[in-house]
């Protein structure tokens, strides 16, 4: 397994100098590699796949235009990403998305009704509960529990307090476990915020 991912690591950067010389090729080979997880990222930003397709465009674009300032720090995917985080952040404060105020919040009463899920069921329900969150609740949810920042990056990203990060995702949380009911897996809440 090392033996492959040492390739695959030799492959991406060989592509990225390939890139910084101005292969098209080389971008199209590296923007295969990395477009299906990074539209996942924008889809659970932006919680519009249009949108997401927008993004992504744009993130990759910046990318390339920016190659030169990818110093290895990280992997190139770590690296892509936060552009993908950043452009996404940036495209949802363009449409004067407002991150909700606590106090503005009712939590919705959620009955559930007894039934039998199958994994793929739940899978759904609970991606469906996480993009019907308020903005603000599901950014600092998807950006925590599901991109692994912490609440002080967040806070960064997001230009907010740590604190309003640990309160909006606390509130994300409680208000997913209202909407999911039976079903909201302790994994899904597992991380400690």
């Amino acid at each position: 397994m090392a033996a492959l991912a040492e390739i695959s690591d030799r492959l991406v950067e060989q592509l990225l100098e390939r890139c910084k010389q101005g292969d098209r090729i080389a971008q199209f080979e590296l923007y295969k590699r990395y477009t299906k997880a990074m539209y996942n990222v924008a889809v659970r930003i932006t919680r519009d796949v249009m949108e997401a397709e927008d993004v992504l465009q744009e993130a990759f674009v910046r990318a390339f235009r920016n190659l030169h300032s990818f110093k290895g720090d990280s992997t190139f995917g770590a690296w892509l990403k936060r552009i993908v985080i950043n452009t996404s952040i940036n495209h949802l404060k363009r449409k004067k998305a407002d991150f909700v105020a606590i106090e503005d919040v009712k939590l919705d009463e959620y009955e559930p009704q007894p039934e039998s899920f199958s994994s793929s069921k739940q899978t759904k329900r609970i991606h469906d509960a996480i993009m019907k969150l308020p903005e603000g609740y599901r950014v600092v949810f998807s950006l925590y529990l599901i991109e692994g920042y912490d609440h002080k990056e967040i806070g960064k990203i997001l230009n907010i307090s740590e604190a309003t990060s640990k309160s909006q995702y606390s509130r994300a949380k409680k208000k997913l476990r209202n909407m999911l009911g039976d079903i909201a897996p302790a994994a899904l809440m597992a991380r400690s915020g």
